[in-house]
């Protein structure tokens, strides 16, 4: 058997009207302190949005999902977290806000491959 590492994870949340309090998922940030690894896998269902908001900005709502990956691939494209390791990502991009694109509470669990992990919590939860 393969060693296994604790991972957190959250899911992302699409909330169109904040003030409605409706939501759906739309990716997952996984994060394994063993490895150092941070990751955002992340899938917008442009009808689910639409049926809760026909005026939703789609446009935005992607950008918004695409600075989650962006900010969890660092680099440029985590802008000022660039230079921050992948737990500070992490706790940044879980800390709670009254966005369209809202982190969810954090669970654990254990894996042997962080990366499949975020890809297999993604078909089970959002798609």
């Amino acid at each position: 058997m393969s060693e296994r590492d604790v991972f957190e994870y959250a899911l992302l949340r699409v909330v169109p009207r904040v003030e409605r309090g409706e939501c759906f998922n739309a990716g997952v940030l996984v994060y394994c302190r063993a490895k150092s690894f941070v990751a955002a896998c992340t899938h917008l269902d442009e009808t689910k949005l639409r049926v809760l908001d026909p005026e939703a900005d789609v446009a935005g709502v992607q950008a918004a999902l695409r600075a989650v990956e962006g900010v969890c691939a660092g680099g440029e494209a985590a802008g000022q977290a660039a230079h921050d390791d992948a737990g500070r990502r992490f706790r940044w991009l879980i800390a709670p806000r009254s966005t369209v694109v809202q982190p969810g509470p954090v669970h654990t669990g254990l894996t042997a491959d962080p990366r499949a992990e975020a890809e297999r919590l993604l078909e089970l939860l959002v798609r």
